[in-house]
């Protein structure tokens, strides 16, 4: 499933290819949006946003196209008159002067009002947003103390979209090495300095995915990892998918875990501190 710098960055995407232009057509393939495509129609896109893992397109009439990939779900931009090959079932098909942004494969999608939109059963129950919301370190190191997740394993929480929105499985990984902390660590088993880092990992290694498409390396450590020929799903991660190979800080073994039924690289040097 595509995390939140994925997200975000598609939403770039999107907002170049229709934001501020008015739309000409749309199509929904749902019985429920397709009743309400033809009011679409006229009506200027404003923005494109997102929380988490969701897509939020704005018009300017207020409502709001709300949108989840989830495992398969994918946009294509393309020209009207040049719609993408492809066996995807095309769900959403927004156009505006010529340029389409069209949404295949995805189920979870409904049209709201932004004054409803918080209560909606998936938006309601999300943390803060990293990259559409100016959040702070120190708002997430307040966030680590609160009761319903300072007791919690760190490898689980990172996972929880209600802590923060956007994190999956490979930045969950990569903070996790960058602050030194042990994935069963709790936040109360951590000093005030630890908190403080952990935080701080957090947001830095969420934004560099988001700015450098997914590279979560440092990059001294991607021209090592690219001299001794590795892959790029392998050099541009500091430890996700480097299982058995040695680490770039101390130069232990890359071990993998299972946590939360979902994989989890580590390094035994680096975080050694277990609770």
């Amino acid at each position: 499933m595509p995390e939140g710098p994925e997200i975000r960055r598609a939403a770039d995407r999107i907002e170049q290819q229709i934001g501020g232009r008015v739309v000409d057509d749309a199509w929904f393939a749902f019985p429920e949006l397709a009743e309400q495509a033809a009011s679409l129609i006229g009506v200027r896109v404003l923005r494109v946003d997102t929380r988490g893992k969701a897509m939020l397109i704005g018009f300017a009439d207020q409502r709001v196209l709300y949108s989840h990939n989830q495992l398969y779900g994918v946009w294509k931009l393309h020209k009207e008159d040049k719609p993408p090959s492809t066996r995807r079932s095309l769900r959403v098909r927004l156009t505006t002067e010529g340029r389409c942004a069209s949404l295949y494969s995805a189920s979870d999608i409904s049209l709201w009002h932004e004054d409803n939109l918080a209560e909606h059963p998936f938006l309601s129950r999300l943390g803060p947003d990293l990259l559409s919301q100016a959040v702070t370190p120190l708002q997430v190191q307040q966030r680590l103390s609160l009761k319903q997740f300072h007791r919690r394993s760190l490898g689980a929480l990172l996972l929880d979209q209600g802590f923060v929105a956007g994190l999956g499985n490979y930045l969950r990984s990569e903070i996790l090495f960058y602050a030194q902390c042990h994935p069963k660590q709790r936040p109360v088993d951590l000093t005030e300095q630890q908190r403080q880092q952990l935080a701080v990992c957090i947001i830095e290694t969420t934004r560099q995915a988001y700015e450098q498409a997914g590279v979560t390396n440092k990059q001294s450590w991607i021209e090592q990892a690219i001299a001794v020929g590795e892959p790029r799903r392998q050099w541009r991660f500091s430890v996700f998918e480097r299982a058995g190979l040695g680490c770039h800080r101390c130069g232990q073994v890359i071990e993998r875990m299972m946590v939360g039924s979902r994989r989890l690289y580590w390094c035994p040097g680096c975080q050694s501190n277990t609770p």
